[in-house]
């Protein structure tokens, strides 16, 4: 009788630690396997990435509003009888890629209008144009 309880014992734990094992998760059982599922970008990297694509979106939007707000844009602004508070909200609006369009025009046209190489009725047709594109943007979504 003590030969069959030890048998039944045994059993019992040989059912229990085989049922253990296999609830392992597969991680615990290959270590090489591990490895292999591990993140190819740690967090402080999307982070990082993350936190470029907002300086670059607020720089371009600084750029943006800068040039609307010089006496040039306000006057163009004045012209196309838009307010500037419409014009800074659809800034804000406008996507990633066309903001950064926008932007880098705008600082071209900066950078000529202060060289000399534009006049002022360049200017003012040039910013008409900008503002025109941010309604029509806002307008489609």
């Amino acid at each position: 009788m003590k030969v069959r309880i030890m048998m039944r014992v045994c059993s019992i734990l040989l059912a229990a630690s085989l049922v253990s094992v296999g609830s392992l998760p597969a991680r615990a059982q290959d270590p090489a396997r591990s490895q292999e599922k591990e993140h190819a970008v740690t967090s402080s990297q999307l982070r990082n990435d993350v936190q470029k694509a907002a300086d670059s979106r607020r720089t371009n939007e600084a750029a943006l509003r800068e040039m609307f707000a010089t006496d040039a844009g306000k006057q163009a602004l004045k012209s196309a009888g838009i307010e500037y508070q419409k014009v800074d909200q659809a800034v804000s609006q406008v996507n990633d890629e066309e903001l950064a369009r926008l932007a880098d025009r705008s600082r071209e046209v900066q950078k000529d209008f202060a060289a000399g190489r534009m006049s002022d009725r360049d200017l003012l047709l040039i910013i008409v144009v900008a503002v025109i594109l941010i309604v029509v943007i806002v307008a489609v979504r």
